[in-house]
């Protein structure tokens, strides 16, 4: 049986450290493919919603490096450092989220139908919820603070990707272009919820 490692406040077995390990770099390799498809469709259809979703993608590869770091290293701070790092990553993405809602609803910027978007986004509604379960379950089993914050961006971005889906959906056969940018800032809440959980360390006990 493989022996116990203490990392930070919590203490996991080396089946439990490989797991978290190949599921941040899963997040990784798919949060790029996520980026390098959202920004090529937001660029061609002009569209806000998909530049969010872009952009919380990239937002999501930091955190899944940052804690990366943190089951990498023993010293005592590291749950504390990368718990607070992926809380000021979910207050970036509400201040994007809200900037950009915002800025569509004041420039009444109308994107234009991206089929490549839908299927990026779909794909993602269907992929992130199951990531987000690993990663509670795996943050409950380290009482890791920050691997639970990470898992509350990996279900961030499923919800965005559902809201998206549906702005674009409602854009290209409803011509509604402001359902998007309104059921973004619907998101902020939540958003802004996790965030004071992650600073606040809470324990993963509730996970």
């Amino acid at each position: 049986m493989a022996e116990p490692k203490q990392i930070g406040i919590a203490t996991i077995d080396a089946r439990q450290l490989t797991a978290i390990n190949r599921l941040q770099w899963l997040t990784v390799a798919w949060m790029c493919v996520e980026v390098a498809v959202a920004l090529l469709a937001a660029m061609r259809a002009h569209s806000v919603a998909l530049a969010g979703f872009g952009a919380d993608s990239g937002i999501e590869v930091l955190s899944a490096v940052t804690v990366v770091w943190r089951f990498r290293s023993d010293r005592q701070h590291a749950e504390i450092a990368a718990t607070k790092i992926t809380a000021w990553l979910l207050v970036v993405l509400a201040i994007y989220i809200a900037t950009a809602s915002i800025s569509t609803f004041i420039f009444l910027r109308k994107p234009e139908a991206s089929y490549l978007g839908m299927i990026l986004l779909l794909t993602a509604a269907l992929v992130m919820p199951w990531l987000g379960r690993q990663k509670r379950r795996l943050a409950m089993a380290a009482n890791s603070a920050a691997l639970r914050a990470d898992a509350a961006q990996s279900s961030i971005c499923a919800y965005l990707a559902w809201i998206a889906l549906a702005g674009l959906l409602l854009n290209a056969f409803a011509h509604a272009w402001w359902a998007d940018p309104l059921a973004a800032l619907c998101l902020i809440p939540l958003v802004i919820k996790e965030a004071k959980e992650a600073f606040e360390g809470r324990r993963c006990e509730r996970c």
